[in-house]
């Protein structure tokens, strides 16, 4: 049968979405591929069709049970005979869809990752191979990943069991270098990469730099708009999240998702939101993957995201249907601090690593102890707080695993990783502190990303590689078309920040900074401009400067690139501005036609001594708090 005619017949479509006729002809033929499309682009229907045009069965390895679950529900009610294996579901069940798999009567096994390490598992599999092999969330598989998964990390050596059935590794975000991970973790044979579609015009992203405090205010303005709901709102940590709930259940009808709370609490409100009984969902990042609602009209994080990739991610849940949508992100200063405070938690220093190897070696003689033993034994050597320690030692535990310094069996005892250890006895503290130093650069993009001076959109789309993209700007976000984006076409967002005029004061600034940049025809460094205007006037402090430039960049009066000069044997960057063409001819006329963002005006601090002190005992008392 033709591709096409079981797109038709199976799925019910008359005609395949951008890329996907392509990809699933490759699949066919028996080619490894790796396919990085954003969520709502038809991701599953490139493994799905590809099997059963294939025949035999498809194993599809994918790290949420949620999804599974729908997945395999939809293949079901398309008459195909799908079915899971995974830690959700008894025994007895498993030990049924096992004899249902070695019979022939499946086209889809969903099975979880952690299920291959299961004694047995893939010998089960072997007695009668798959026709093929998909491996969904693959970005899970790469520690550079955004959502790195220890048990994807041995996928590879698994799968190769099942051979020759073809592998497709599927995910909505991966950088080039995830990319590069995912291939040679999953021994991608003569792969081809399909990297398309991350442009979403539909998307309006809007970036605002808002104190906490005032962030609640300009949530509830957004959600006040109907045609701005659903929405979900992403909160940094449960306490944020279930605050904000408590402060906005009284006006919307809201829910709230994050991982402190019961698995039943938990999909009792994903599925009141799928829906539509709540307006918002509030949540931490634990919510939204797998989630099936076409809707959603408007994203919001009510703090800065840890990654870029995260954050595309998330994003992307809105406007799937196609129609106009927003994303708002709301950040500051204050938010760097968290994720300072995350990522201490979180990569603790090979010191703290290298002490729980030796101790593992001295109190155990180098074998196996169990996981709960050895966790006590060592918040007991530690002696410190107990909240932030018990922490700190299993996301060492962890980090020793990945980077297989130890093992943990089926029984979760805790042994050192000898063989590997005598073959590369430092193999560990290299891969560690690459990824260590490679989660603190995904922080640093992401604060790129929000100082950026050009299309947010054309911004992401480049960060992932996108292979076809026409490189122009969106038209949409808060670059593209400050002025008009609560008036344009494709944007809902409502004008609860409205643009003004600048003031007087602010004309006079932005006109000293086009006179210096007149006698600079090379341009000058941003810093050097601003101490010269601040020389001048006094009350500019550098937000405000920073808030100006946007307005003259978004004019088209100056540019902006990223420079590095060396000093001392280190590379440092800064950004030098420089005068266009346009900006060459800009006279008081124009200047008086300027628009700046209103934002809510900040808190004036009584004593910056005193709060600056109260900070810092903050920080000494802080507790770490997951999503």
């Amino acid at each position: 049968m033709k591709l096409h005619d079981i797109l038709k017949t199976r799925f019910g479509f008359d005609q395949f979405r951008p890329h996907q006729e392509e990809i699933c002809q490759r699949i066919t033929q028996g080619r490894d591929l790796l396919v990085v499309m954003p969520t709502g682009a038809g991701k599953s229907l490139c493994y799905q069709l590809p099997g059963l045009a294939r025949g035999g069965t498809t194993i599809v390895v994918s790290p949420l049970l949620a999804l599974i679950e729908d997945q395999v529900t939809k293949l079901n009610q398309r008459g195909l005979v799908a079915d899971r294996i995974h830690s959700g579901r008894s025994r007895e069940l498993q030990r049924r869809v096992c004899l249902e798999y070695l019979n022939g009567r499946l086209n889809f096994l969903f099975v979880a990752p952690e299920r291959f390490s299961v004694p047995g598992f893939v010998e089960m599999l072997m007695k009668r191979p798959p026709t093929l092999l998909a491996v969904d969330e693959a970005h899970c598989i790469s520690q550079w990943g955004h959502d790195f998964r220890p048990d994807y990390r041995l996928l590879g050596e698994h799968l190769s069991k099942l051979r020759p059935a073809p592998v497709v590794a599927l995910t909505a975000t991966a950088t080039p270098v995830v990319q590069d991970d995912i291939v040679t973790q999953l021994k991608l044979k003569e792969e081809t990469r399909s990297i398309h579609g991350f442009r979403r015009d539909n998307i309006g992203v809007h970036v605002l730099e808002v104190t906490p405090s005032n962030r609640l205010s300009l949530i509830q303005s957004l959600l006040s708009k109907d045609e701005t709901c659903p929405a979900i709102i992403y909160a940094p940590t449960r306490k944020v999240a279930d605050q904000l709930h408590k402060d906005l259940k009284s006006q919307f009808s809201t829910g709230i998702y994050h991982a402190g709370m019961t698995p039943q609490e938990r999909e009792r409100n994903q599925n009141l939101f799928i829906e539509g009984k709540f307006k918002a969902m509030v949540a931490t990042i634990a919510f939204g993957m797998g989630i099936d609602k076409s809707d959603i009209r408007t994203v919001i994080h009510a703090a800065l995201p840890s990654s870029v990739e995260n954050y595309y991610q998330e994003i992307g849940r809105a406007g799937r249907d196609g129609k106009p949508s927003q994303a708002v992100l709301l950040h500051s200063y204050a938010d760097q601090r968290t994720h300072e405070f995350f990522f201490e938690r979180d990569y603790p220093e090979v010191s703290v690593l290298t002490g729980i190897l030796n101790k593992i070696l001295k109190d155990h003689s180098g074998s196996p102890v169990p996981s709960a033993v050895l966790r006590d034994n060592l918040r007991n050597a530690v002696g410190s707080a107990k909240g932030i320690e018990e922490e700190v030692v299993s996301k060492a535990l962890e980090k020793l695993v990945i980077h297989r310094a130890i093992a943990i069996d089926f029984d979760e005892n805790i042994s050192l990783n000898t063989a590997h250890l005598e073959k590369s006895p430092q193999e560990w503290v290299k891969t560690y502190t690459q990824q260590r130093l490679y989660r603190q650069k995904q922080v640093t993009q992401m604060l790129g990303f929000v100082q950026t001076h050009k299309c947010r959109m054309l911004s992401l789309v480049q960060h992932f590689g996108d292979q076809n993209d026409s490189g122009k700007g969106c038209g949409n976000c808060d670059f593209c078309a400050p002025a008009q984006a609560s008036r344009s076409q494709n944007s809902v967002l409502p004008s609860f920040l409205p643009s003004r005029l600048l003031t007087q004061t602010e004309q006079k600034q932005v006109a000293l900074v086009m006179s210096i940049l007149a006698g600079r025809p090379s341009g000058i460094a941003a810093g050097r401009i601003f101490e010269e205007v601040s020389t001048y006037h006094k009350a500019l402090d550098r937000k405000d400067f920073e808030n100006l430039l946007q307005v003259i960049v978004r004019a088209n009066w100056v540019e902006i690139a990223q420079e590095v000069f060396e000093k001392d044997g280190k590379k440092i960057s800064y950004r030098k501005i420089s005068v266009t063409g346009v900006g060459a001819k800009a006279n008081s006329e124009r200047l008086a036609s300027l628009q700046i963002t209103q934002l809510p005006q900040r808190k004036p601090k009584k004593n910056c001594q005193r709060d600056r002190k109260t900070q810092k005992t903050k920080a000494k008392k802080r507790v770490y708090l997951s999503p």
